[in-house]
C-alpha cells in the first residue's frame, strides 16, 4: 500500500500537517478451522496486505476520521454515548473506548485510513483495522504500556460490543502477533502461542476467491457450534477432564457414539481430527515437508466438506481443480459456505494452476475467481 498516498490523504483533508503512520495486516489460516470454539489449536499467519492509518492528536476531544477507501468523514466525541453511525467509524471508537476502559487516556485526534485486504475474502479487514488503532492509541497516548495481548483483546472486545459479532481471539491475535517468515499455533484454550518458521523455498501460497457467500453461514455455524457441545457434555459425562471437544480422543468419541446423532458424532469427528491435523502440520513444518503440510490441507478440506458440511460447490470445485493440477495442499479457508480456497504451490505449477482455474471456474460459472496472492510478513507496527 501507498504511505504517500495515504499521507496525501490526510494533509489534504486536515490542517497539511502531517502525523504518524501506523499499519497492521490482514491474515490467513493455514490450518485449524473451527476448532476455536472448541478449545483447540488454530495456525495463523499476518500477510502482506492490510490496513494503513495515519493519526495526530488535534487538542480537542473529538476523533476526525476520513476513511479514504469510502471518501467518507465522520466526527464523533469519545464518551460512553458517542457511538457513530457509520459502521467503519464503528471499530475506531470502539477501540478508542476499550483503551479509555484500560486507563490509556485517550485524547482527541484527526486520522485517515485506507486498506488493500480483500473485503468479504476471508483475511479479516476488520482486525487490521482495530489492530492498527489499537497499537497507534497505546503509542501515542499509552506510553506503549499496555501489553500485546491485551492490544488483541480490545479489537476483539470490539467487535463484540460496538459491532454485534462474537469472534474468536484469533484474527486480531495474528494482526498484532504477525512475524515475517512465520505462521503461529495459538492455543485457544490457553492462549499460548508458538512461531513456526514458513518460508517454503520453491511453493507459493495462493488465495482463490469464488466471489460467493452463501446464506447458511450464521444459523449453520450456530448449529454446528452446539453440537459440539452436546458430545462434548456427552463424553464428559465419561470422562469429567474433557471441557472441550480439543481434549477428546477418537477413542472417546466412539465410546458415546450411540448416545449422540449421526450428525452430531460427524461434526465431533471432523473436530477431534483437526486438532491433531494442526499438530501434525507443525511437526511437518520442523523438519521443512510441506508435502505432509499440503495433504493435511487436503484432509482438511475433505473433512470440513463431507463431515461439517460447511464446503459448497464451488469450493470443491476449486479444489478439485488444485487436485487435478497437482497443487500441493489446497482447502477452504474460513467459516465456509463461499469465500477462498488457501493453496499452497509449486512455482513451475503456478501459472498451470492459475490459467486452470480461472478457465475451468468461468466456463461454469460465467465469472472468474479473484487471485491474491499473500506473502507471510509483519504484524502491527509504527512505520513513520
Amino acid at each position: 500500500m501507498e504511505l504517500d498516498f495515504v499521507r496525501s490523504r490526510f494533509i489534504k483533508h486536515f490542517d497539511g500537517s502531517t502525523g504518524r503512520l501506523f499499519a497492521s495486516p490482514g491474515r490467513i489460516n493455514l490450518i485449524g478451522e473451527h476448532t476455536d470454539y472448541n478449545g483447540g489449536f488454530v495456525f495463523p499467519g499476518a500477510i502482506d496486505k492490510g490496513m494503513l492509518a495515519e493519526l495526530k492528536p488535534n487538542g480537542t476531544d473529538k476523533v476526525r476520521a476520513y476513511s479514504i477507501d469510502l471518501k467518507d468523514y465522520v466526527e464523533f466525541g469519545l464518551g460512553p454515548d458517542d457511538i457513530p453511525r457509520a459502521t467503519w467509524a464503528k471499530y475506531i471508537y470502539g477501540v478508542c473506548r476499550e483503551m479509555i476502559e484500560r486507563g490509556v487516556e485517550v485524547q482527541g485526534f484527526n486520522t485517515a485510513f485506507a486498506g488493500d485486504v480483500p473485503l468479504g475474502a476471508g483475511m479479516s479487514s476488520s482486525a487490521a483495522l482495530e489492530s492498527t488503532y489499537a497499537y497507534a492509541l497505546n503509542e501515542l497516548f499509552g506510553g506503549s504500556r499496555i501489553d500485546p495481548f491485551v492490544l488483541a483483546k480490545v479489537g476483539q472486545a470490539t467487535e463484540h460490543k460496538y459491532v454485534g459479532v462474537k469472534c474468536g481471539i484469533m484474527d486480531q491475535f495474528a494482526s498484532i502477533f504477525g512475524k515475517k517468515d512465520h505462521l503461529m499455533r495459538l492455543d485457544c484454550k490457553t492462549l499460548e502461542h508458538k512461531y513456526y518458521h514458513f518460508r517454503p523455498q520453491g511453493y507459493r501460497l495462493v488465495l482463490l476467491d469464488t466471489t460467493v457467500k452463501h446464506e447458511l453461514a450464521s444459523s449453520a455455524y450456530n448449529k454446528r457450534r452446539e453440537s459440539c457441545e452436546t458430545v462434548a457434555a456427552c463424553i464428559r459425562e465419561r470422562h469429567p477432564e474433557v471441557e472441550f471437544l480439543r481434549d477428546a480422543s477418537m477413542d472417546m468419541l466412539l465410546e458415546v457414539k450411540d448416545q449422540v446423532s449421526a450428525e452430531d458424532y460427524m461434526r465431533a469427528q471432523y473436530v477431534i481430527e483437526e486438532v491433531q491435523r494442526v499438530l501434525d502440520v507443525c511437526e511437518a513444518l520442523e523438519r521443512d515437508d510441506y508435502e505432509t503440510v499440503g495433504r493435511k490441507m487436503y484432509e482438511t478440506h475433505d473433512g470440513m466438506s463431507r463431515l461439517y458440511e460447511v464446503s459448497c460447490e464451488e469450493l470443491d470445485f476449486l479444489n478439485a481443480i488444485a487436485q487435478d493440477c497437482g497443487v500441493t495442499g489446497s482447502r477452504v479457508m474460513g467459516g465456509g459456505f463461499g469465500g477462498c480456497t488457501i493453496n499452497l504451490v509449486k512455482n513451475e505449477l503456478y501459472d498451470l494452476f492459475i490459467e486452470h482455474a480461472k478457465q475451468r471456474y468461468c466456463e461454469k460459472y460465467g465469472r472468474e475467481p479473484k487471485v491474491y496472492n499473500v506473502i507471510i510478513s509483519d504484524g502491527a507496527r509504527c512505520i513513520d
